[in-house]
């Protein structure tokens, strides 16, 4: 076990830089209405037929439920794929492409899928695939790929997080890695910007917490947000702590053995806390601040950093209207010992245990339409032409992406896409990509139960917050305990 995930981090590691070389809520009913018929119910739309009518050439008509739909305040986004759904209905006359925005939620998931009630395609996290395919939730779709040749074309370290015993349930939609983004306008009013008028940005967590408290001082806001409401604080959280040298899950005699309350990771969370105490430069109550809630204090300039990736740069920008120019992704800091890594996963999209063959192939077309295929063909450039001018018009930084693919075709193709449509100056993201080509930068999430572990950590992080005389070691040995007895209720059995 020990050497397949070493195996898997080490070819990330190396796809990823070859590539970039070479060029993580509850699903909403309501919205389940067809493009054909907006506002009406299934039954109304597509001329009055219901979904299982027969068509006049004697056809069924085929159901695609998008749970990738752009969630209602994207009203752009959506627009963008209502473009997609023309395209779409071109070719597929016998598909209702309806649209079901779906927020993947641990607590909510297996209700949905054991119920029927999952759309035909929804986006998870790369920590969650393994469970999904053993609980029998998501559908093999190894033979459509297969039939398509897109088989093969799959980041191979990717691939495997999606796979089991050969066979596949996922593709992947896109790839991150964790940096620190800024508020160049808050740097800006604290003066910590170089002559050419780039911001000063910290190399170190040590200077981190220095150059929040300039910020803070200069301006009055938080120097950073720091996450403490749920499970994504502890996703950061273990990225800090890797710096500080720590390692949380190890592997031992083929069983995961907790390691949380090391003095490497004692050490980190003692640095959050002095973020909190000593130096007073967090947002006024941590514990209300969720991934969302991250990027509104960046983007309306309530916090100057935040650590975040590469494919969320949309959230401060369009979503909370940060002028696109004044953002910037740079490297994480590094710890007290030079240590540098960057959380790295993604989001690959999977497909309802109910869907029909049928409905696989339906929505694997659309993704093609999107431009989020192993293809290069002028309807998947079209598609990504879309996205990227979609994103230029509404304030979205054009950078771009991590390959998912190995197709050079689609990596080229994807490559004179974002150079078309760049729109920022790229010296404020060159050295968070450069950073992370560097050999060893990468680390995947924990292994074992990466989401009990960040919630463990989570109620510790809570705890150190909110009250200056928190016994870090104290709490990290709890949190080590309910770990090891997580780990070992849920996955070494």
């Amino acid at each position: 076990m020990k050497k397949v995930k070493k195996l898997v981090g080490i070819l990330l590691c190396l796809i990823l830089i070859t590539g970039m070389m070479a060029g993580c809520g509850k699903k909403d009913d309501t919205a389940a209405d067809s493009i054909t018929g907006a506002g009406q119910s299934t039954e109304e739309s597509a001329g009055g037929e219901s979904a299982d009518t027969p068509k006049e050439d004697g056809t069924d008509k085929i159901q695609l439920k998008l749970g990738i739909w752009p969630e209602d305040t994207l009203t752009a986004d959506i627009e963008l794929h209502k473009g997609y759904v023309e395209t779409f209905n071109a070719t597929h006359p016998n598909v209702e492409v309806i649209p079901a925005y779906y927020k993947y939620a641990t607590d909510t998931f297996v209700s949905l899928a054991e119920s029927g009630n999952l759309p035909t395609i929804f986006e998870t996290w790369y920590t969650e695939p393994q469970k999904l395919i053993e609980g029998g939730f998501v559908a093999d779709i190894t033979d459509e790929l297969e039939a398509r040749g897109w088989a093969n074309d799959i980041n191979p370290s990717i691939k495997e997080l999606l796979s089991k015993d050969g066979r596949i349930y996922g593709i992947p939609r896109d790839g991150y890695a964790l940096g620190l983004m800024l508020n160049v306008e808050l740097f800006e009013e604290a003066g910590l910007v170089d002559s050419n008028g780039y911001p000063v940005y910290p190399k170190t967590w040590q200077e981190l917490a220095e150059t929040a408290e300039k910020i803070k001082d200069a301006t009055g806001q938080a120097g950073i947000c720091l996450l403490a409401k749920d499970n994504a604080g502890g996703w950061h959280f273990s990225n800090i702590a890797w710096a500080f040298g720590a390692t949380f899950t190890l592997e031992e005699n083929g069983k995961f053995v907790s390691n949380v309350d090391t003095p490497e990771a004692i050490a980190a969370m003692e640095y959050v806390k002095s973020l909190r105490w000593d130096y007073d430069v967090l947002t006024p109550d941590p514990t209300n601040e969720d991934w969302g809630t991250g990027f509104t204090n960046l983007g309306t300039g309530t916090a100057a950093m935040y650590i975040a990736a590469n494919d969320a740069v949309n959230q401060p920008t369009q979503v909370n209207e940060l002028p696109a120019d004044k953002l910037s992704l740079v490297p994480l800091p590094a710890g007290p010992d030079g240590k540098q890594y960057s959380l790295s996963g993604g989001t690959p999209y999977m497909f309802s245990k109910d869907a029909t063959p049928d409905e696989i192939n339906a929505a694997l077309d659309y993704l093609e339409i999107m431009g989020k295929a192993p293809v290069a063909t002028e309807e998947a450039i079209a598609g990504m032409k879309a996205d990227a001018r979609n994103k230029a018009d509404n304030n979205v930084p054009v950078i771009p992406r991590f390959p998912c693919w190995i197709n050079e075709e689609v990596l080229s193709a994807e490559k004179a896409v974002t150079d078309e449509y760049n729109n920022v100056d790229m010296n404020l993201y060159n050295d968070y990509f450069n950073i992370i080509k560097k050999e060893g930068n990468l680390r995947l999430e924990e292994p074992g139960s990466a989401q009990d572990l960040y919630s463990e950590l989570t109620k510790v992080l809570q705890a150190v917050v909110t009250d200056k005389n928190a016994d870090v070691p104290v709490l990290m040995k709890t949190a080590d305990e309910n770990y090891q007895k997580l780990l070992d209720e849920n996955v070494n059995k």
